[in-house]
């Protein structure tokens, strides 16, 4: 019965041999061809950028871009950030499913039990210039923190596994709270047990020393949502590094603080900065209309439209919109320039026939730019806000990888176009 259930797919080269192979069904999405008998023809594929391979299976993430879909364990990433929190989140990401009243409290008090950090790690900061852009802060001591941890570094111990996962939730605030007070020249604000997680950040970010910190409500929870939003989404370019880094057998530590460098860059975790800096470009409201005309006429760069992933509107998009107008309901900020703007873009967008048979929506990178601005985060650590709620996916997606029976170092082959065997010819003969 299994062998006339079984699908394939028969590849015919052109001098006459064949090979069957296997068609391959998850419980969502596309149907896949495994390829990985292909080296019997002496043969392998060329994919740039791994558009079309799948370099792993999960359970953790699915996304669907036609359909504007995005699954965190099978959730709904619009039902998670209208009714989770962060660290619930978090226990689904890493266990598989939600955790009960008495689960989640446990695993609120082990992540609040890691948040300090080794004070030797503290003098870290000490070494690096005070106008060190803060991502580069983060790749330094995130990476080091296996040399004062090393205790709990056994890959193949799920125990282990499972300290270093605690251990880097709790941890990455604190580190990226520090790299923002080195940054302005403030005192480092320890970690307050009393507070939640994401209002303990905050208090780290913008608390001083001088008066008593009190969160407000509204800002911590469009901060959490930001965080859910960005937990995780499928095998991205950060998270491709990781398991790429955590196939090698390399330390939980050093795989995260490579998904940090990988998001560094500005194609992966710059865009709501890039919308900031082609808002403050645009700068009045006036001119919305002149840099869409622009844009069609490849004049201009529109930042925050479309996605590669998405082929309609970002499910993360309407509820960062809908954030981004609590937030500044809250700060007395609805006509702030930046919003107005935005919304103007918006506007134009959904109504054009250029944009619309593009399918340029706005999503999520479109809105978060303004609200954390409007929470009084400056450009350089929209990125570190990023990595610490994506720090989550990267230790879940390492997780899940090294407890996979089917690992393997990852050894991506090439299509080599350089030169034919040559003889080497003395330099005097050349």
């Amino acid at each position: 019965m299994e062998n006339q259930n079984r699908r394939v797919a028969t590849l015919t080269l052109d001098d006459g041999r064949s090979i069957e192979l296997p068609i391959m069904s998850g419980t969502l999405g596309a149907d896949v061809i495994d390829i990985r008998e292909l080296g019997k023809l002496g043969m392998f594929t060329y994919d740039p950028g791994f558009l079309s391979t799948a370099s792993c299976s999960s359970e953790i993430t699915f996304i669907d871009g036609d359909a504007g879909l995005l699954y965190y364990r099978g959730y709904p990433i619009e039902q998670l950030a209208e009714h989770s929190s962060f660290l619930e989140v978090c226990y689904l990401m890493l266990n598989g499913e939600l955790p009960d009243a008495q689960q989640h409290e446990a695993f609120g008090n082990k992540v609040t039990r890691h948040t300090m950090v080794h004070d030797q790690l503290v003098r870290f900061y000490n070494g690096f210039r005070r106008d060190a852009h803060p991502m580069a802060v983060m790749v330094g001591v995130v990476g080091a923190l296996s040399a004062f941890y090393h205790d709990s570094i056994d890959i193949s111990n799920p125990a282990h596994r499972e300290i270093s996962a605690m251990r880097m939730i709790a941890k990455v605030p604190t580190i990226a709270a520090m790299a923002y007070k080195y940054n302005t020249g403030e005192p480092f604000m320890y970690p307050k047990n009393s507070f939640g997680y994401v209002e303990n950040f905050m208090y780290m970010m913008f608390g001083t020393p001088c008066e008593d910190y009190v969160p407000n409500p509204v800002l911590v929870r469009a901060l959490e949502r930001i965080f859910i939003l960005h937990a995780d989404h499928e095998q991205n370019a950060s998270t491709s590094t990781v398991r790429l880094a955590g196939s090698s057998g390399a330390n939980p530590y050093a795989c995260v603080s490579s998904g940090i460098a990988a998001l560094w860059g500005p194609a992966h975790g710059g865009a709501n900065e890039a919308v900031l800096k082609m808002l403050e470009e645009i700068g009045d409201i006036s001119r919305a209309a002149e840099f869409m005309a622009g844009v069609k006429d490849k004049k201009y760069r529109l930042m925050g439209f479309g996605h590669r992933v998405y082929k309609s509107m970002d499910p993360r998009a309407s509820v960062m919109r809908r954030t981004c107008y609590e937030v500044l309901r809250e700060l007395k900020l609805e006509d702030d320039r930046m919003f107005q703007m935005a919304l103007e873009l918006e506007q134009i967008a959904l109504k054009d026939d250029y944009f619309i048979e593009r399918r340029l929506y706005p999503n999520v990178d479109f809105y978060s730019g303004i609200v954390l601005r409007a929470l009084g985060v400056p450009t350089n650590m929209f990125t570190v806000f990023f990595a610490l709620a994506r720090t989550i996916g990267w230790v879940s997606q390492w997780s899940e990888m090294i407890a996979d029976n089917e690992r393997k170092i990852g050894r991506p082959r090439q299509l080599y176009q350089g030169a034919v065997r040559r003889d080497y010819v003395p330099i005097d003969r050349r």
